[in-house]
């Protein structure tokens, strides 16, 4: 019986001003680079693996995973990323991807479960990882939002990458725009002991994640 699970992406395409430039995910935290840490997780739960990365591929070639670059120039954002990967899926014949960010090494092991469970009756399933919105965030958004979406991480349906390359070629960079106009749901994660989707944006962050391993 032919497995079900969906492909794993993982979005690589960002700039990193924040860092300085370069690619976030070579930089290591406990002597392992933040991109082995993701592949990790990710290999487990998906039925193959893919990288969204824009310029030389070359640089990731001792990972072992395609390459595929955004189709949208500009860097488009997230979203670009996450049309690549629905373009390769489709290559191989697959109905779903699931995304995860290169700087995220903390995500849930049992993420592409849980997003899948809360796919269960749609169409086509699309879903996006949230958290609850505590302490100073809750009250910063006047309460008007309980959850933290994370639109890096979801769970996207084949069936509707030509629609999100049309939207792409549109001007549209907001994921969760386009996520609600095809009612994509959420799925909640918990953030105990803490955020499981914590990434690495700054030198700072580095330092943060480097303490965090502690716990995991």
């Amino acid at each position: 019986m032919p497995s079900t699970k969906p492909l794993g992406v993982i979005l690589a395409g960002g700039l990193a001003t924040r860092m300085g430039g370069g690619d976030k995910g070579m930089l290591q935290i406990g002597g392992v680079s933040l991109l082995d840490r993701v592949i990790e997780r990710l290999r487990p739960q998906v039925d193959g693996l893919s990288l969204n990365a824009n310029g030389d591929a070359s640089r990731f070639s001792e990972l072992g995973l395609p390459v595929i670059a955004d189709s949208i120039e500009g860097f488009a954002g997230p979203l670009a990323g996450v049309l690549a990967g629905l373009d390769w899926a489709a290559e191989q014949g697959a109905q779903s991807i699931v995304t995860v960010a290169a700087d995220t090494p903390f995500f849930p092991r049992d993420l592409v479960n849980q997003l899948v469970l809360a796919s269960a009756g749609q169409k086509h399933p699309l879903v996006l990882a949230t958290t609850l919105r505590t302490g100073d965030e809750a009250l910063k958004s006047g309460g008007s939002k309980r959850v933290n979406r994370h639109p890096t991480f979801g769970l996207w349906p084949v069936a509707l990458r030509d629609d999100l390359r049309t939207a792409l070629e549109g001007g549209l960079r907001k994921v969760v725009i386009w996520t609600d106009q095809h009612e994509g749901r959420e799925a909640l994660f918990s953030t105990d002991p803490f955020d499981p989707f914590f990434n690495v944006n700054t030198p700072e962050d580095l330092g943060r994640a480097q303490a965090m391993l502690e716990q995991v």
